[in-house]
């Protein structure tokens, strides 16, 4: 990290790690199921793997540079000793959520799958870093609750650019698309995206250079005393 990046400050909003007994889930379809309790606790879990594992959400438009910081940070907090994995909403798709498209029901199921999946991978004492537009504060909103019910922590982290900033950047081709009406619900121009009102971790990636948005959240997360 350079000089520059570690003056960067810090705007910290309080992380909510809840506790709240697992009433909120909807019932699974399959009947005749009952949950199979291991023979190891998390806290035991935690001693053995010699970290607590948690969940960061990173969220924000298409170009935001949300799966660039997440995949700089993954990198990061490896070479520390820290074991790490990111999940990408685009390489999501080509196997678990093959089979969704970008309707706004499939949109809500996209992010409930990648919701456990993160869970379990935070539970496993790992930090999952999922990088997803989730455009729908109700969606995000489940997947904390969801973290929050299994006494996981979840920090959210906004990835905040303009509009016209994402669409000039546009690597993949798509807000261009999207303008030429060659694509339909694209978040942004005729799909909404609700930004968090209370993340943990705000980003102007227009203003906050990838190295300064690493170290931003790495002093976050020790300041938190998660790793």
């Amino acid at each position: 990290m350079s000089a520059a990046a570690a003056a960067t400050p810090i705007d910290d909003l309080v992380l909510q790690d809840s506790r709240v007994p697992l009433t909120r889930a909807a019932a699974p379809k399959a009947t005749n199921i009952v949950w199979h309790e291991g023979a190891i606790s998390r806290e035991e879990r935690i001693r053995f793997a010699g970290q607590r594992g948690f969940t960061l959400w990173f969220t924000g438009l298409s170009a935001s540079g949300k799966s660039t910081i997440a995949a700089a940070l993954e990198q990061f907090l490896l070479a520390r000793g820290l074991k790490a994995y990111r999940l990408d909403g685009d390489n999501i798709r080509f196997g678990l959520n093959r089979d969704l498209g970008f309707s706004a029901a499939d949109r809500k199921e996209n992010i409930r799958r990648i919701s456990e999946v993160a869970k379990l991978f935070s539970d496993a004492s790992v930090i999952a870093l999922t990088s997803f537009i989730s455009p729908y504060a109700s969606d995000r909103d489940d997947a904390r609750r969801l973290h929050d019910e299994a006494g996981v922590p979840f920090i959210e982290v906004f990835v905040d650019v303009p509009i016209d900033v994402a669409e000039r950047r546009d690597p993949k081709g798509l807000y261009k698309k999207a303008r030429a009406g060659l694509i339909k619900g694209f978040t942004g121009i005729d799909d909404p995206y609700e930004p968090p009102a209370h993340a943990e971790i705000h980003i102007r990636s227009d203003l906050v250079g990838i190295d300064a948005a690493v170290q931003h959240i790495f002093e976050y997360l020790v300041q938190r005393k998660l790793i």
